[in-house]
């Protein structure tokens, strides 16, 4: 830690930022922030350090966010190496903060709908760079399997047989093709109100800031717009859903709503699965137990996801058989296999 504190502070030096310094939120990765002060600026460290973190797909999704035209924040000093970035500091007002303290809250939606529309509308974001890697079957079926990895042993109580964890693979290596029948483009694969900003004085979507990127991918254009409408952390009144879902639509007038359903509801469910996987996991392996409390709400989502979408079915009936709905349960925090 003191040869970590000292590489960072060599770090500021050279960048020309050795000022004051606090501690900002983390998240659920092993990244620390911290803002920094200095002759009456700001701007925001991020420590990675590696071998646990790489920082080089940040900087290469920054780069082409802000090549867009979007409000990632600019790179003002790197070392990626010692997994160090310094960045634009876009402030605190994420749409979370915002939504609690009482904001308009469909404006809100409205903006993070409108910059997914004017991502998605770019050519440059439909054929993404080759450095972006495909969401293909693969990355999708290894996120659905958290759920069997981690969730079912922590309320068995015994690891998952093996059998069963195949079967729920392959019953999503079907379901999945429902989910292809849409536009592909750059998916940031994080996108909700807590990876979002408001910014003042910059106008249209530049005043969404973008956090929490570098996992981007190629990939279906339904599944960002997912990630926002039916969130892990907060409950979205149906007639918003609808409205924003029919905000987007509106932009992209050949683009099948059926087909966009499909899609939405597939990689929904696919969604959920993993992050009850993950939730779970951050608090068996990582002891951060405080993401257990959202895991009702994402069951909710999950099993609504189950029932609209037929190409769902065979996934639901294998959770029947092993999560029944009497099981779908909060892990207790001492959970192991």
């Amino acid at each position: 830690m003191v040869e970590r504190a000292a590489l960072i502070d060599a770090f500021l030096r050279r960048a020309g930022w050795p000022g004051e310094r606090r501690a900002l939120a983390g998240d659920a990765s092993f990244r620390r922030y911290e803002r920094i002060r200095h002759h009456g600026r700001s701007a925001v460290l991020m420590d990675a350090p590696p071998p646990v973190e790489d920082v080089r797909p940040f900087i290469a999704i920054d780069r082409l966010l802000c090549g867009f035209g979007l409000s990632a924040p600019r790179i003002l000093a790197e070392d990626a190496g010692a997994g160090l970035l310094l960045l634009e500091d876009l402030g605190d007002d994420t749409f979370t903060r915002l939504l609690a303290k009482g904001e308009d809250e469909p404006a809100l939606y409205a903006l993070a709908v409108d910059t997914l529309v004017a991502l998605h509308r770019l050519p440059a974001a439909r054929a993404a760079p080759d450095f972006v890697p495909p969401y293909d079957d693969r990355r999708l079926l290894d996120e659905a399997a958290l759920l069997a990895e981690w969730y079912l042993p922590a309320i068995d109580g015994r690891p998952t047989a093996e059998a069963t964890a195949r079967e729920w693979r392959d019953l999503w290596a079907v379901a999945l093709r429902a989910a292809r029948h849409v536009p592909e483009t750059l998916v940031l694969r994080d996108f909700h109100v807590d990876n979002l900003i408001r910014i003042p004085g910059r106008a249209g979507v530049a005043a969404c800031g973008l956090l929490d990127f570098q996992d981007a991918v190629r990939g279906p254009v339904a599944y960002d717009l997912v990630s926002l409408l039916e969130d892990a952390r907060r409950d979205i009144a149906p007639a918003l859903v609808a409205g924003l879902r029919r905000r987007y639509l509106d932009a992209f007038p050949s683009l099948d709503p059926a087909a966009l359903d499909r899609a939405m509801a597939v990689l929904g469910a696919q969604r959920h699965a993993k992050v009850i996987g993950i939730f779970t996991r951050l608090c068996v392996r990582d002891g951060k137990p405080d993401y257990l409390r959202h895991i009702p709400r994402v069951w909710r989502l999950l099993d609504a996801a189950l029932a609209r979408e037929p190409a769902l079915a065979p996934v639901a009936v294998w959770l029947d058989a092993h999560v029944p709905p009497a099981r779908r349960i909060v892990p207790s925090v001492g959970a192991r296999p």
